[in-house]
């Protein structure tokens, strides 16, 4: 097939995805002699990342034999938000995670292990420190004085609960509280937990914090290997110790902590050897795993290890816009498509991987990743006044509603409802997100310089130089805006390096110092360099043209989306807000669409871009623009309508269908808004084409299947979907169920349009004997309709309830035009099909 839209595509890395961008000549002008002369403009040097020698005299880089880093994480606190970062933060602290311990019956004090000199208590896992994490940064980042009295009560019950031995945190006696690790140590809990305690110590200076995790390590390092690391989510995760261990060494020195590192990564989950497990959030988390290892290792492999996966991730399943991947709980193979979604959990933990990645490489590609998913991901994931999430988010997601989407995406229940008494792991950990990214807009580099990483308002106090404490400011409405003003204030003049990240996608970026150009050549994931004596006052003025793009998504469907810059765009969709559930303090929502939404983009072949208007419109007065209806930047296309694009009866969209794809709808005039602002969404487009490649819409068959009753988390559908199962036991592929029925009788039924002569039923059963309550059947039979009544077949032989096999029923003939299974279902047991066949009839 040919490309729907003939437009020049720019070469990029391999990792990235092809993306059409507005043509312009690049910029390249020449640099001048350096002039280290603070009158004098400076050269502006382009670099791949910044040096990492000589060591930063003022911050806790890495130390021997640690590679060094490329950038620094400042102290909590060195930087602060301003304008739209401090109005969701606020948000934030005053909407449901900052009330959480209003909502969260894991957050209540009595009783909670986490606030237990011994350990002992009925709460405490990880909600407390997923919670905890973001909340009190949060506090730190706003001086909020409630927020931080609050977070200092926990934080003074994690550092009184260590024991004698070394161990701090929930497990008296190390039962496993809350997992089924009984008699051996979950480290999972604890390694959230060390990063709310390095949080507070890098904020107080508090030694406590040192002598808590050095003991604690001290304590790990005595543990057998062959108890340590025990459990699924401490290995999946285990990448997180890495980073504490090196976090406490930079700081101690102590060389046992980098054995104990050692021993992490020999018993962790083996990210190293490829993509091992494909829940989302250990996907998001545990990828980063072998390039922290690589700071201690130096060997490239295990660099190349998290790009790897990073990129194979990314080919089967990121191939849609918003920065993530469809993983409704896990990747599955065939669901892959635009419709599939992710947890709020896997955006903020893929920030916060981002973030540390960029520490470790100096790859400015890093920080893109996670301004795509900051900006276009994260904030629709919650609702705009921050008062509820939902659990599950897709870039196609025109209908948000508490009725289960499962099979469509591989979570029942009530995933797509914004509720903030719901979501239990998302509900907690989402509140890091934010302060994480706030804190990572400024990095320290070597040579006791800075570094502009992440762009949004903000501002840094840091020393820089010989000691000098500098204050800069940076003004901006970026990624709304393209203009990025930062302020030097200083007590005297002192000479230190600046770095100034250039986004991936900026062709021509411009500079000013002080009311004068710099020369800046094309710089497109690179960084401009500034050494100079900076004094106070001086002002630079860095400019990022944001050109408008199409990306094509030919791997998924040839559709296409429109990016501006680092923003994506999506379909501006009326949202209708009713509520569902929640209290009057704390409400939850169902979200419906009030205006259509099943639109296909009509671009001219010859330069689509051209097509697509721009629209600014005022600021926000309460400077939250990620809200449908109040955002600052618009777009106009032309579209038409598909009307054959529905719901499915669950109220998900059906896939998104190949394009190009025809239609006769009127061509409209819509608007698209950014990506998150849109918390109803088309994203990922289909491309209107008139040629002989254009396909019709095609609907979906109407459902043929009833059944008694069907499990939330499952579908009728499945029963005839042409999936084959590898066993009974298979529980990677959509399935029915008539859980939680035990005992009872039950059936299940297909119908077709006219009447048909049909002999013969082949049955594949679903059995989790060892992971679940459902097996096969007591018995069962086989009934057919016959004037309005079920009448059981003919079959002189037995009904097969054997596993791991279709089981064939055969029978007179009969002519008819719905078939019943009828099924007794074993005492105390459910039961399920996987596929049921039915020779002569299709699915």
């Amino acid at each position: 097939m040919k490309p729907p839209l003939p437009v020049h595509v720019r070469a990029l890395p391999r990792r990235s995805r092809p993306v059409l961008v507005l043509g312009a000549s690049l910029l390249a002008l020449a640099s001048p002699a350096l002039m280290p002369d603070a009158h004098a403009q400076p050269v502006v040097r382009v670099v791949t990342t910044p040096a990492t020698a000589p060591a930063n005299a003022h911050y806790a880089g890495n130390r021997a034999p640690l590679l060094p880093n490329p950038l620094i994480k400042l102290p909590v606190g060195a930087v602060r938000p301003a304008g739209w970062t401090e109005r969701l933060l606020r948000l934030q602290a005053d909407g449901f995670h900052g009330h959480l311990t209003e909502i969260s019956d894991f957050l209540k004090k009595e009783d909670n292990a986490w606030l237990s000199p011994t350990g002992r208590g009925s709460r405490g896992w990880e909600e407390v420190p997923y919670w905890l994490k973001g909340f009190q940064d949060c506090g730190f980042l706003l001086d909020d004085e409630r927020v931080l009295t609050e977070a200092r009560i926990w934080i003074e019950g994690a550092l009184g609960s260590q024991q004698a031995d070394g161990w701090f945190g929930p497990g008296e006696g190390r039962s496993g509280l809350a997992t089924d690790l009984t008699g051996r140590d979950d480290l999972w809990p604890n390694m959230i937990m060390l990063f709310c305690l390095q949080s507070f110590h890098e904020r107080t200076g508090d030694p406590r914090v040192l002598t808590l995790m050095t003991r604690y390590f001290r304590y790990l390092e005595s543990v057998p290997e062959a108890r340590f690391l025990v459990g699924y989510w401490p290995k999946m995760r285990a990448g997180d110790q890495l980073y504490s261990l090196f976090w406490l060494y930079n700081r101690t020195g102590e060389p046992w902590l980098l054995e104990l590192a050692h021993k992490t990564h020999r018993q962790a989950a083996r990210w190293d050897t490829g993509i091992i497990n494909w829940h989302n959030v250990n996907l998001a988390q545990g990828f980063r795993e072998p390039a922290t290892y690589f700071l201690l290792t130096h060997d490239p492999k295990h660099l190349a290890a998290t790009e790897r996966v990073w990129s194979e991730l990314r080919d089967l399943y990121g191939q849609v816009p918003g920065g993530m991947f469809g993983s409704d709980e896990n990747c599955r193979p065939g669901f892959h498509g635009p419709r599939q979604a992710i947890e709020t959990c896997g955006m903020v933990e893929e920030m916060l991987s981002d973030e540390i990645l960029l520490g470790i490489t100096g790859q400015t590609r890093w920080a893109d990743q996670c301004e795509n998913v900051a900006f276009n991901s994260l904030p629709a994931a919650l609702t705009a006044d921050l008062k509820g999430l939902r659990y599950l988010t897709a870039p196609n997601h025109p209908q948000s509603d508490h009725v289960s989407k499962s099979p469509g995406i591989q979570n029942g229940g009530p995933m797509y409802h914004y509720d903030p008494h719901n979501h239990r792991c998302c509900q907690h950990n989402t509140g890091h997100g934010w302060p994480y990214f706030v804190q990572h807009l400024w990095m320290a580099t070597a040579g006791n310089g800075l570094a502009a990483t992440l762009y949004a308002p903000g501002r840094v106090t840091a020393k820089v130089g010989d000691g000098v404490e500098a204050t800069l400011v940076t003004d901006t409405r970026y990624p709304f805006e393209s203009t990025v003003r930062i302020r030097v204030t200083l007590p005297r003049a002192v000479a230190f390096p600046l770095y100034l990240r250039i986004p991936g996608w900026c062709r021509q970026p411009a500079l000013e110092l002080n009311g004068q150009r710099l020369a800046l050549e094309s710089a497109p994931g690179r960084y401009a360099l500034l050494e100079r004596t900076w004094a106070d006052g001086d002002q630079l003025v860095l400019t990022l043209p944001m050109p408008l793009s199409l990306q094509p998504w030919s791997q998924n469907r040839n559709t296409v989306s429109v990016n501006r810059g680092p923003l994506t765009y999506s379909l501006q969709i009326a949202e209708k807000y009713v509520r569902h559930g929640g209290t009057d303090r704390w409400p939850a929502f169902d979200v419906f669409p009030d205006s259509p939404w099943n639109y296909g983009l009509d671009l001219p072949a010859e330069d689509p871009l051209a097509s697509i208007a721009v629209v600014t419109r005022p600021w926000p007065a309460d400077d939250q623009p990620f809200v449908w209806d109040a955002t600052p930047m618009q777009l106009r296309v032309k579209a038409r309508r598909l009307p054959a694009w529905q719901l499915d009866p669950n109220g998900l969209v059906h896939e998104v269908q190949p394009s190009p794809v025809k239609s006769t709808e009127p061509l409209e005039e819509v608007t698209l808004i950014p990506m998150g602002a849109a918390r109803l969404r088309i994203t990922a487009f289909p491309v209107i084409g008139s040629g002989p490649e254009a396909r019709e819409w095609t609907a979906p068959p109407p459902v043929r299947v009833r059944a008694s009753h069907c499990h939330e988390s499952d579908t009728v559908e499945a029963v005839c979907d042409d999936v084959l199962p590898r066993s009974s036991a298979d529980v990677s592929i959509p399935r029915f169920t008539w859980w939680d029925h035990r005992g009872t009788t039950e059936w299940i039924e297909r119908r077709w349009e006219r009447p048909r002569e049909v002999s013969r039923v082949e049955v594949y059963w679903f059995d989790d004997t060892g992971r679940g309550q459902c097996r096969v059947p007591e018995r069962w039979r086989v009934l057919y309709r016959r004037d309005g009544a079920w009448v059981p077949v003919a079959t002189g032989g037995g009904y097969g309830v054997t596993l791991d096999q279709f089981n064939a029923v055969a029978f007179a003939p009969v002519t008819t035009d719905a078939l019943r299974l009828e099924v007794k279902l074993q005492e105390g047991f459910s039961g399920g099909i996987l596929e049921w066949r039915i020779p002569g009839i299709s699915p």
